[in-house]
């Protein structure tokens, strides 16, 4: 069985890996790293088995697959999306973006299991049909704060390089269990096998009766899934309401004495250069944690 698509204006991503990624989005992630690597990926009939090879408009991919094993590389159904109102407060908007300030505890976009209304089901709502809706980045359904929505897919493709590529500054706010010595300092690891570094400077202590906590700004240099949580969390200084990769125990704490419902996460400011043009976007820290700030303040 094969499936061949041609490379034009409206499809067009370089990356070959990335290319297949959007335009056949019934394949697993992994299904494709491994048909690519195993040769089974041609453009323009010959085989490619390098995940970055770069396409040309007017290239030809094809995928050859295996009928017998089809449904092991497919991607479980998603539900279908639907515009469905929902609030949000827009930070900014033009006839290419709409930025918002994420409101914690709403997904991003909708799971097998989602009941709720999701961003991008809002943003459609929203929309009334004079866009389609393109996500540039993610947030994890408990983090706050900025968040791109492109209006076209060509300007989802341009923003997504320049934050992929690291031509972006992503500033984020962080309450860490502990005391960090250092008022800055750089983290770099292994995040799913991949390199991830990050820098952060303190920007308040809380020495209360329940513990120390440091309120951090972070500027993320690489975007690996749960990267901020992750590092941190294995400096010894995870993130606070975290019970993932964080302190169970500690947590209950927060949730009882300072009303932390959630991990303390914030996507702070944005900036980036686009067609010649200079953004920067900043969302103040959502109401929930200035209040659970506020009473840190009243114990220390």
């Amino acid at each position: 069985m094969e499936k061949e698509i041609q490379v034009d204006e409206k499809n067009y991503y370089s990356r070959l890996d990335t290319f297949i990624r959007k335009n056949f989005p019934e394949l697993k992630l992994g299904a494709i790293y491994s048909l690519i690597r195993k040769g089974f990926v041609k453009v323009n009939e010959k085989r490619i088995k390098k995940n970055n090879y770069l396409l040309n408009i007017g290239d030809t991919v094809k995928i050859i697959l295996n009928e017998e094993k089809i449904e092991d590389i497919k991607r479980p159904l998603m539900p279908s999306l639907k515009p469905r109102a929902m609030k949000f407060d827009i930070i900014y908007e033009d006839k290419d973006l709409l930025v918002i300030n994420k409101p914690p505890k709403v997904s991003v976009h909708p799971g097998n299991k989602e009941e709720k209304v999701t961003i991008i089901e809002g943003v459609m709502y929203y929309s009334q049909g004079d866009f389609e809706p393109h996500l540039v980045h993610r947030l994890d359904k408990l983090t706050s704060g900025v968040m791109i929505i492109a209006k076209s897919k060509q300007t989802a493709r341009g923003i997504s390089y320049l934050i992929q590529g690291r031509e972006s500054k992503k500033i984020y706010l962080a309450l860490l269990v502990g005391e960090l010595k250092n008022n800055k300092g750089k983290l770099t690891s292994l995040v799913d096998e991949k390199e991830a570094y990050l820098k952060y400077e303190i920007v308040e202590k809380f020495k209360t009766n329940h513990g120390v906590f440091t309120l951090v700004r972070i500027e993320l240099l690489t975007g690996r899934k749960h990267q901020i949580r992750v590092q941190f969390s294995e400096a010894g200084f995870p993130i606070a309401g975290d019970d993932t990769y964080g302190n169970r125990e500690i947590n209950k704490i927060l949730r009882k004495n300072f009303n932390l419902k959630r991990f303390f996460l914030h996507a702070y400011k944005i900036s980036f250069d686009y067609n010649g043009i200079h953004y920067e976007f900043a969302a103040p820290l959502s109401q929930d944690l200035q209040t659970v700030l506020a009473k840190l303040k009243e114990d220390s």
